[in-house]
């Protein structure tokens, strides 16, 4: 069957409160005057992975629940005028929706609605299997129902990604996407040894490749049994917020994932993507486009030769 789809993206799509705060912890008053304002916009995991792709010339299809509410409304609106695909499953529980406290170093604190969300909530099996089919790869969100969607994933045969975003690597809730992924993500942020974390979804799981972001001190990559640091790339601007680094650090590991590149050069292009998300206001949901990011891996080689 020919692929319609480089990238099919599974769950997290939903819409984020953005409000800056004068630190994080925030301490206890009774208000606060908020500036530059509070501002309500789509884009949550899978909506960045998806545009973070999108951006980088790969033609991606995103799916999950909506709801019909202005939340929903606004996701819709999002893919509509970025031109991504979007097959929106009725939710009579609503869209995903959550708060992001936002400090001044760009460190966020997210609130998620707990309501928004069912047990019975599931994406159509036939759906599901028709797009998986025309697809390269799957990038699976870590929500509930897309946990029920691995099966039939594997069975249509694309390649599959998640994010653990902050597992502690003892949670068993993660355990079916982190054993069942050919390419799995993870923060450091909550990990008391990332390596033996590491280490393990490649020994118990299907993983070829596991990747550990830790923020400024880069990433770390296991490879064949190798584990490799990759060094961080210097922000182009101000960091004002760490928000959808992780998700554009992924897709643009999977723009070279798909080229056929080494994880090395894969990482390198994470790298970048996700230094340029740190410079991009909390408020907006863009990426970092094919030859911008492109031109600067070249600047980082340069700089390295020179060096």
């Amino acid at each position: 069957m020919t692929t319609e789809t480089d990238v099919l993206v599974l769950g997290g799509a939903g819409v984020d409160t953005v409000v800056h705060v004068p630190e994080l912890p925030l301490p206890y008053a009774d208000s606060y005057m908020i500036r530059p304002g509070i501002v309500t916009r789509a884009g949550q995991s899978g909506d960045f992975v998806a545009l973070g792709v999108r951006a980088l010339g790969l033609r991606t299809h995103h799916i999950d629940l909506l709801g019909a509410d202005p939340e929903g409304d606004l996701v819709r609106a999002l893919h509509r005028d970025r031109g991504i695909p979007l097959t929106a499953v009725p939710s009579a529980a609503g869209t995903k929706r959550a708060v992001n406290l936002v400090g001044p170093d760009g460190r966020r604190l997210s609130l998620y609605d707990d309501t928004r969300a069912r047990e019975s909530d599931r994406l159509p099996e036939d759906t599901l299997r028709a797009l998986a089919a025309a697809s390269r790869h799957a990038h699976v969100v870590i929500t509930h129902p897309c946990a029920h969607a691995l099966p039939v994933l594997r069975e249509a045969g694309p390649t599959i990604s998640t994010d653990l975003h902050d597992w502690d690597g003892v949670n068993p809730y993660h355990e079916p996407f982190a054993l069942g992924a050919d390419l799995v993500f993870l923060s450091t942020t909550a990990l008391a040894d990332h390596e033996r974390t590491m280490r393990e979804i490649a020994a118990r799981g299907r993983a070829r490749i596991v990747v550990a972001t830790a923020g400024a001190e880069g990433a770390y990559l296991l490879v064949d049994g190798d584990l490799i640091h990759v060094p961080a790339v210097e922000p182009p601007a101000p960091v004002v917020d760490s928000n959808g680094a992780g998700d554009a650090f992924a897709a643009a590991f999977l723009l070279g994932w798909l080229e056929g590149a080494d994880p090395l050069r894969c990482a390198r292009y994470g790298a970048v993507a996700g230094a340029h998300a740190c410079t991009v206001p909390s408020t907006r949901a863009d990426a970092i486009g094919r030859d911008e990011l492109l031109a600067r891996c070249a600047e980082s080689d340069a700089d390295k030769v020179a060096g």
